[in-house]
């Protein structure tokens, strides 16, 4: 039977086994913890290095902007427009001030017209009631010019008959006087006194007769500065009437643009009222058609002039023409995102023709390769 004092000794050297085995376990889980934060630690500076070198300058190649890649295509969105035509716009009135003008007869859009066709007409009444007054006012005015030139010269004819007798009278002084010496004393003086009243009359005749012209001259000049006036605003009001019919100035197609008309925006068309300078219609040769598109500064790289490209219409799907670009604007403008983006304008001439064809249609330009199935034109 084993003592007390050996239990206690095996005890107490059990307790000791087993802190020692606590202790190297301890041990063990703190390596592998310090392990792993220097793995971690490695990991994170690893990625922050090679981020670093990424954004250095000059660390990394860049590629440099060129041409569209050959498996690339650009789709760039614009509008047709013709490459002749010619804006009417609402007569400008001359000498009056009108606010708007009323169509009374409008070639629909889509009409084929030649050069000299009638393309629209407005309401004249007003000018040519303009017209007839101012003519009415201006023969009466040219009337009074004639009638102050008849007054004028008669009275012109009275003061030269009055001169005359002036003269007549001085001569008649200057003969009295010849034979002042046969005359009495009383008689002398009176015949002095004839002639220097003769030569005083005569005098003054002459001096009135020259203010008499001038004042009349300026009279009649006055008359015919308004005469002139009046036929000036019915020449003006003659001009307008003719102004109300606008003709076709080349041959081609009628196309309305959509303006600001009664509150809306839409076409005219007859009954509508329009204010003088307003382009309201466009006639175009629609043989030759262009489609001009806004182009981004990191696009604009990979384009040049002749190259090919295709056109779409969206409103007709079906509608593929070939395309090729002639310009691209040199100056540029500010983005809609960012100023430091720049957009230019490139202008695309399109190959063929359709009747659907027509400016204003909205067109996706797609430069660059494309499958032969759809009739593209790789580059």
């Amino acid at each position: 039977m084993s003592s007390p004092v050996d239990f206690s000794t095996s005890s107490l050297r059990a307790s000791a086994e087993m802190e020692a085995v606590d202790s190297t376990a301890r041990s063990h889980r703190g390596v592998i913890a310090a392990l792993a934060a220097v793995l971690v630690v490695a990991v994170v500076l690893a990625v922050l290095l090679l981020h670093t070198k990424s954004k250095a300058p000059g660390s990394a190649t860049k590629s440099s902007p060129g041409p569209i890649a050959a498996s690339q295509t650009l789709r760039l969105k614009g509008m047709t427009a013709a490459v002749a035509a010619r804006s009417i716009m609402a007569p400008l009135i001359a000498g009056q001030q009108v606010g708007t003008l009323t169509i009374t007869r409008l070639v629909p859009s889509g009409t084929r017209v030649k050069k000299g066709d009638l393309l629209v007409e407005f309401d004249r009444q007003a000018q040519l009631r303009d017209f007839v007054d101012k003519q009415a006012q201006s023969d009466d005015e040219n009337e009074k010019v004639i009638e102050e030139l008849a007054k004028e010269a008669a009275a012109r004819a009275k003061d030269e008959t009055e001169i005359k007798q002036a003269e007549d009278s001085l001569a008649k002084a200057k003969l009295e006087m010849e034979k002042v010496e046969l005359l009495s004393r009383i008689d002398a003086e009176k015949a002095q006194e004839d002639l220097d009243e003769a030569q005083a009359t005569l005098a003054q005749l002459k001096e009135t007769f020259d203010l008499k012209r001038k004042a009349a001259h300026a009279s009649i000049r006055i008359l015919e500065i308004q005469r002139d006036r009046t036929r000036e605003t019915m020449l003006h009001a003659q001009a307008n009437s003719a102004l109300m019919e606008i003709h076709a100035p080349i041959d081609g197609i009628v196309v309305l643009n959509t303006i600001w008309k009664e509150g809306s925006m839409g076409t005219v068309q007859e009954g509508d009222q329009v204010r003088p300078g307003v382009p309201f219609m466009q006639v175009v040769d629609p043989a030759l058609m262009e489609v001009r598109v806004p182009v981004n500064q990191e696009d604009l790289l990979g384009l040049k002039p002749g190259e090919k490209a295709q056109v779409r219409l969206d409103a007709y799907s079906d509608l593929v023409f070939d395309g090729q670009l002639e310009s691209i604007d040199p100056m540029g403008v500010a983005g809609d995102f960012s100023p430091k983006v720049r957009t230019f304008s490139a202008t695309f001439s399109i190959k063929g023709h359709d009747p659907r064809l027509m400016p204003d249609l909205s067109a996706a330009v797609d430069v660059g390769p494309a499958d032969a199935a759809d009739g593209s034109v790789h580059k």
